[in-house]
Formats: C-alpha cells, structure tokens, sequence
C-alpha cells in the first residue's frame, strides 16, 4: 500500500539543553480488523502497530500502538536534546511496510 509521507514539526533551533515539543502526523487508516463492509466482508486489519523516534541516532520515545489508536493518528511529546542534530522518525505497519520522516534542529543563536 501507497502512504503518504508524515508530517512532523521540530523547532528549527534551540538552547542546547531545553523542553522542546515534537509533533508528529502519520496518514494512515488504522483499520482494525474488526469493522466490516456493507455486505458483511472484514475489512482486513492494517494499523501502524511501532512509533520510534531517535535523535542523532539515540532512542528518544518509543511507543506501541494498538486497536485504540484512531486514523490518521496524531503524537506529540516533549524531549531534551544537547545540541544540533537530525531528529529521525519511523512508524512501523502491520503490512510490513516502514514510513519515515526527518527533521533537524540548530543552535539558537548560532
């Protein structure tokens, strides 16, 4: 399946050693296998099921999504970083497919 590249907003730079907000937007469905079509067919599941987020190759936030997790699904989070660096952002789907996205950062000021 065809997905659309996710969004993510990252300050463009900070003070080495603050709160910064991430916020991310996956599209995806989010079907969970449970729902069925009109003439009574499953709708196959297919959900983003792993979120990870590293910075300059450092985890950072990981989470597992489950049946819960609506359509289009939408995560925001707060991390400390130490200095410049490329934010890296992958959500892992049931079908075995992989989106990713990047994002970098500087130093305020320099």
């Amino acid at each position: 399946m065809q997905y659309k590249i996710p969004e993510v907003i990252v300050p463009g730079a900070i003070t080495p050693g603050e709160d910064i907000l991430i916020r991310t937007k996956a599209w995806h469905p989010m079907e969970t296998g449970w729902r069925k079509t009109r003439d009574g067919k499953t709708v196959p599941r297919n959900r983003i099921n792993r979120f990870i987020c590293t910075f300059n190759g450092a985890e950072v936030l990981s989470a597992d999504f489950h049946s819960g997790v609506s359509e289009n699904p939408y995560l925001t989070f707060h991390v400390r970083v130490p200095g410049a660096g490329v934010f890296e952002f992958e959500w892992q789907v049931d079908d075995g497919s992989i989106l990713r996205a990047r994002a970098s950062v500087g130093i305020a000021g320099a």
